[in-house]
């Protein structure tokens, strides 16, 4: 699969089942490691999308990869980046990230930030790799997360 044939859009109510089905199998193999499930897998697809705050990856038709994302007071935040596991290490989730970055800058923001559990410690090594720099770990709302933020 080439990312090229990927295409990133905002997600639509019919997109719901889709959406949380592709967390939920990026996700699940976390849940043994953390104990529960992780907090992707919480959210509720469709007032996601209601609020317009959730982009799919599709090729050719099917969801591959999602994407939510909104603004907070500290800053532009990406909440989830998920690819569907057949996906996984083809790019989806690097083209969900430049697509997020490239809405912070059309948002007027000069960076963006998102965490992740301190348990997904292959995140801890692919985020700094593109240009994400840890700034904080804390506790919140029940999970250890590691925060970055990157300039754009």
């Amino acid at each position: 699969m080439k990312t090229t044939e990927v295409k990133v859009r905002a997600a639509r109510e019919n997109d719901a089942d889709a959406a949380a089905a592709c967390v939920r199998a990026a996700f699940e193999r976390y849940v043994p490691r953390i104990g529960r499930p992780p907090a992707p897998m919480l959210l509720v697809y469709p007032a996601v999308i209601a609020r317009g705050q959730a982009w799919v990856a599709e090729l050719k038709g099917q969801v591959v990869g999602v994407l939510v994302q909104y603004e907070t007071e500290d800053g532009f935040y990406i909440d989830t980046v998920a690819a569907s596991p057949q996906s996984q290490g083809t790019g989806v989730g690097r083209a969900l990230l430049v697509f997020a970055e490239a809405e912070a800058r059309a948002r007027g923001y000069e960076s963006l930030y998102l965490c992740t559990n301190s348990m997904m410690t292959e995140n801890q090594v692919f985020y700094p790799r593109i240009g994400y720099v840890e700034y904080d770990r804390r506790a919140q709302d029940g999970y250890d997360r590691v925060f970055y933020r990157k300039s754009v």
